[in-house]
């Protein structure tokens, strides 16, 4: 059986923190800006962890590491 390919465009997207956290940018900051707040954009530019089940298991599963 071949191995298991990475998915490239998860890879350019997330990231697999050493504690099993998912890093990944937050969505809302690429048009229509105007009517957000400086404070909510600042915050949007940061990155965000995500630690919900399935998305994690899915993104692993992505990126080919701690395979299910």
């Amino acid at each position: 059986m071949p191995k298991m390919k990475t998915h490239k465009a998860s890879k350019t997207r997330i990231r697999i923190t050493p504690t099993g956290k998912i890093m990944r940018t937050q969505c809302g900051v690429r048009h229509l800006l105007t009517h957000r707040s400086p404070k909510r954009l600042r915050n949007l530019r940061k990155k965000t962890t995500t630690t919900t089940a399935g998305y994690v298991r899915r993104a692993r599963f992505a990126l080919v590491k701690g395979q299910p």
